[in-house]
């Protein structure tokens, strides 16, 4: 019997290869996205796939929708087995220039979303004494990255909030997992990949990590390797707590816990082509 999971974030990229391999695997797959057309393209994919499913067009910061798309996918389907928080916006700035409502927006978005989606279906699951919470955090959830200290911020709160979260849903049975990617290759990073003013002290640096980080997404894994390795964490009946996606961030972060922090910062530096 296939399992019932709710992804955010659905429309493109990663999200969106995940929904059609568990819908051609017989699951069903509720989501929205902000993305529209995306939402209406997808619906027809998943049609052709079969299945019933379950897509609408909303925005994360519309708790009110939320809370009644949740209400619909409980009397579609009666329970849901995972909840995939996949909704997310990068921000890349030198923090001393960073615009404070841009940021406000990614912080809402990034982790207030992952929140808002856990509540509507917490307690259902909870009623059940059986669901999955996972939320897409990144590498810089645990290894901040120059130039993206809001991204960084908005990632090392989700995965304090799972982490937290853990205690206090694991007695009623829900299980809480992260994943960790640190690239893939897809326009995210493109679309927040702009470079300081002429004048800014930080521009020489931001553009050299810019380029390094092009370089590197060329040979990140894809979206459907990535979606690949997504699904079987959502369908494992006991995912670890901690996820990554390619081997880059399980090497970055064995390095963050085994060696002294003058040498992962050189590394980092380094890595990045960002050295003064």
């Amino acid at each position: 019997m296939g399992q019932v999971v709710v992804i955010t974030g659905c429309a493109d990229g990663m999200g969106r290869y995940v929904a059609k391999m568990l819908a051609a695997q017989g699951h069903s797959v509720a989501g929205f996205d902000v993305d529209s057309q995306g939402i209406l393209s997808l619906q027809k994919e998943l049609k052709d796939i079969g299945g019933d499913h379950l897509l609408e067009a909303i925005d994360i910061t519309n708790r009110p929708a939320i809370s009644l798309f949740a209400d619909r996918v409980l009397a579609l389907y009666g329970h849901v087995d995972t909840v995939l928080s996949n909704v997310g916006i990068g921000f890349f700035s030198p923090f001393e220039e960073v615009n404070l409502e841009k940021a406000l927006q990614c912080l809402e978005i990034n982790v207030i979303g992952t929140v808002a989606i856990f509540q509507a279906f917490i307690p259902s699951m909870r009623a059940r004494r059986s669901g999955k919470l996972i939320a897409m955090s990144s590498l810089v959830g645990r290894i901040p990255f120059p130039f993206e200290s809001i991204y960084s911020a908005s990632k090392f709160a989700v995965t304090g909030m799972v982490l937290s979260l853990k205690y206090e849903v694991e007695p009623f049975g829900i299980q809480v997992a992260l994943i960790e990617p640190a690239q893939v290759s897809t326009s995210f990073a493109a679309k927040i990949h702009v470079l300081p003013p002429e004048n800014s002290v930080y521009r020489d640096r931001a553009r050299r990590f810019i380029e390094r980080d092009n370089e590197l997404i060329k040979t990140a894994p894809t979206p459907p390797y990535a979606a690949e390795k997504i699904v079987k964490i959502i369908l494992s009946p006991k995912p670890s707590l901690f996820n990554q996606i390619d081997f880059m961030s399980s090497f970055f972060l064995w390095l963050n816990q085994v060696l002294p922090r003058s040498l992962r910062d050189a590394i980092l530096v380094n890595h990045m082509h960002i050295k003064v």
